[in-house]
């Protein structure tokens, strides 16, 4: 039955006249009459509106059911949709999708009023039924002919588009290794500790709130007792509510850390030849489903429904380019330390089940760096070793390459923050949360930062997702330089332990992780 006979039917069973209706839906008679005829279509406000007062569903009005099929689906039960957690339903965050396409230089210009429409509407089935056709709109969008990027999210195309190749380093002997390891857990650890305290608080406040508690430019951890009652009532952040590290008796849960130790145990597990679907099984298995967040939760949701890797990453994720993969590809540059392009393959693999194209190059990027950081000292080197295992025509790398050359040619460092906050408004979820405007923050902490104090500070104090960057910069920091470059305050607040989320491991000695971090290294490929 087409949408004109349904309109027809559905108005006469109710016994409206196509007066009282079109004063119904705020339209003219006329508009009625050649909705009826077939000779006009009602849009997509006028359809929804239709579906809501006739108390049938979108799906039956737009596509090929009866009106007895219908009404036998408005018995069938239904998801209460406000109960659901935003990251796991598509129809959320629709105007987050439109601006990801855009950034992907896919054409949905043409959408635009729809995606708006769309974004406004009520968290119900009709809201559903729309995204799901804008979910089939962006998929056969076309690319733009003036694109100036290239980027894929298969290995083989993303192995011919980087700019270096598989040269290895020569890794330190195993004592200098150790060191070197155990720097990048502490800082990995301590990193994280530091962002985690203001977590998710914008620049507005958090610069005010440093200033305020005598700690800008950052210098040490943020306390408890930074925090009085006067204090709490400035800022709408719930600085009351957040963890620090003067009342902490071990390092505390938190994905950034979650994640190094699941890999570990993915190792174990699997071998170093894990693939993507081993990735899936352990998440499912080893985590509840609240660890993950944004597009892991999608790619959670999506293996739960039986979509497998790449798959996972691209169905419905409007988070495929968030900063999710970039904090978890750690391990794989502490187990090959002076194989950069080893460390990325490896977290290719990982990458590839929640995320795509620059969200896939972050992981990939920050392995690699941990991999050459075991074997050079040179921050320059370690960023640009990095970006050899990356697209060169990718956003990501065109971004650091440009704060690479800014680095180069004198700019100073409050100039190459500034650029950031420029181009990236924290204020904004999807700059806040996105891979190349927080990997431009670990940059710029890793070039102006002369100490391992400054450079996890400088990555904190600047906004943005504190706690990813903060433990990111650590880890390399740390594997550049050793744990002598950590001072002995930023360490004593763990107690030699770390927490996780992990099934089955629980907390664990930090000294635990090292010995099997280095025993992973000489583990051969099986």
């Amino acid at each position: 039955m087409d949408l004109k006979t349904k309109i027809m039917k559905l108005r006469a069973a109710s016994g409206l006249s196509q007066e009282k209706f079109a004063e119904a839906m705020q339209v003219s008679r006329q508009a009625v009459q050649k909705w009826e005829a077939g000779t006009a279509q009602p849009d997509l406000d006028h359809v929804v509106k239709m579906a809501q007062y006739f108390n049938v569903t979108l799906d039956g009005l737009l596509c090929d059911h009866s009106l007895r099929v219908l009404e036998e689906a408005e018995k069938e039960p239904k998801p209460i949709y406000t109960s659901m957690h935003h990251w796991q339903k598509y129809s959320s965050d629709l105007m987050v999708e439109y601006r990801q396409c855009l950034e992907e230089g896919l054409d949905v210009t043409p959408y635009e009023a729809l995606f708006q429409a769309a974004d406004k509407m009520p968290d119900d089935e009709n809201r559903k039924a729309v995204a799901d056709i804008l979910f089939r709109i962006t998929r056969t969008a076309p690319e733009l002919n003036d694109y100036p990027y290239e980027e894929p999210s298969d290995l083989e195309g993303i192995l011919q588009c980087r700019s270096g190749g598989n040269e290895t380093l020569t890794p330190p002997d195993e004592a200098e290794l150790t060191h070197k390891i155990t720097g990048a857990w502490y800082g990995r650890m301590a990193g994280c500790m530091l962002g985690k305290t203001v977590e998710g608080m914008r620049r507005e406040e958090l610069i005010p709130f440093l200033k305020e508690t005598d700690n800008y430019p950052m210098r040490r951890y943020i306390k408890s007792t930074d925090v009085t009652d006067e204090i709490a009532a400035k800022y709408q952040f719930p600085l009351r509510r957040r963890c620090y590290a003067d009342t902490i008796p071990y390092a505390p849960t938190d994905d950034d850390t979650n994640y190094t130790v699941l890999y570990q145990r993915v190792i174990d597990v699997y071998s170093k030849n894990f693939t993507p679907e081993d990735v899936s099984h352990a998440w499912l298995a080893w985590q509840p489903k609240d660890a993950y967040c944004t597009a892991e939760r999608v790619a959670y949701c999506n293996f739960v429904k039986g979509y497998l890797p790449p798959d996972s990453a691209a169905y419905k994720n409007h988070y495929r380019e968030w900063i999710g993969a970039q904090i978890r590809g750690d391990y794989f540059g502490y187990i090959n330390p002076g194989n950069p392009a080893r460390a990325a393959e490896m977290a290719w693999r990982d990458a590839c089940v929640s995320h795509t194209k620059n969200g896939i190059y972050g992981e990939m990027f920050v392995a690699a760096m941990l991999a050459a950081a075991a074997c050079k000292k040179d921050k320059v080197d370690v960023i640009r070793a990095g970006l050899a295992q990356i697209p060169q025509k990718s956003r990501l790398y065109t971004e650091i390459l440009e704060m690479l050359t800014d680095y180069k040619n004198g700019v100073d460092e409050k100039k190459a923050l500034r650029k950031i906050t420029q181009k990236y408004d924290d204020m904004n979820g999807h700059d806040w949360c996105h891979t190349i405007s927080n990997a431009r923050i670990v940059v710029a902490a890793l070039l102006y930062a002369e100490t391992f104090d400054r450079a996890i500070c400088l990555a904190v104090e600047n906004g943005f997702d504190t706690d990813c960057n903060g433990a990111t910069v650590g880890s390399i920091w740390g594997m550049m330089y050793g744990e002598d470059s950590i001072r002995d305050e930023w360490k004593q607040p763990f107690n030699g332990k770390l927490d996780t989320s992990i099934f089955g491991v629980g907390t664990v000695e930090v000294q635990t992780l090292i010995d099997t971090t280095l025993r992973h290294i000489h583990q051969p490929e099986v």
